[in-house]
């Protein structure tokens, strides 16, 4: 069993057909490793990037949570006749692509994600970019939004806090931030 990422069923010799490729899966939240084994039944190659998140339940119970790297989504390795059975799978709802066609992923990207997962840690980016409003989650400044204007060095963001009416620059670690959601 994979650790940091599940990869199922076997690829095929290397006589399969150039037509496989990979796409990417929008499934319905919280259920991706519920699509994967319905995919696997059906005999579609499934891969779905997972990283340990260790939590702590309300009983002081200390778990690793194996969760989707990206919520929301898996990846097949299919050709045109397998979407009929990708799409018919319960918690799928479509294939990455435009209104007319699902696109297909470079497979050197998945193959990527499939090495550096077993060679290193990773974790989902929490996508804090310039100009966007954030809020600090812990120390003394707790509770204070926002906005982010300037990346230094190493992991460590300046941003612009209204106190008083006025700005003043902060220098924040980036693991004491969250974005904001509209």
């Amino acid at each position: 069993m994979l650790t940091k990422g599940t990869a199922t069923s076997l690829p095929r010799p290397s006589d399969e057909p150039a037509a496989r490729r990979w796409f990417a899966v929008l499934t319905t939240p919280k259920h991706e490793k519920a699509a994967v084994k319905h995919l696997d039944f059906a005999g579609i190659e499934t891969f779905l990037p997972t990283y340990e998140s260790p939590r702590v339940w309300k009983n002081r119970q200390k778990v690793n949570l194996q969760l989707p790297l990206f919520p929301t989504y898996l990846f097949v390795h299919i050709d045109h006749q397998d979407r009929g059975k990708v799409l018919r799978a319960p918690g799928v709802r479509q294939l990455v692509g435009t209104s007319r066609e699902a696109l297909p992923l470079p497979d050197h990207e998945i193959e990527f994600l499939r090495n550096s997962l077993f060679e290193q840690k990773a974790e989902p980016y929490l996508g804090l970019v310039v100009g966007q409003r954030v809020r600090i989650k812990n120390g003394a400044m707790r509770g204070v939004e926002g906005c982010l204007i300037r990346k230094n060095s190493g992991w460590r963001f300046v941003l612009t806090v209204e106190i008083i009416h006025q700005h003043v620059a902060v220098e924040v670690d980036a693991s004491a931030l969250e974005p904001i959601l509209n």
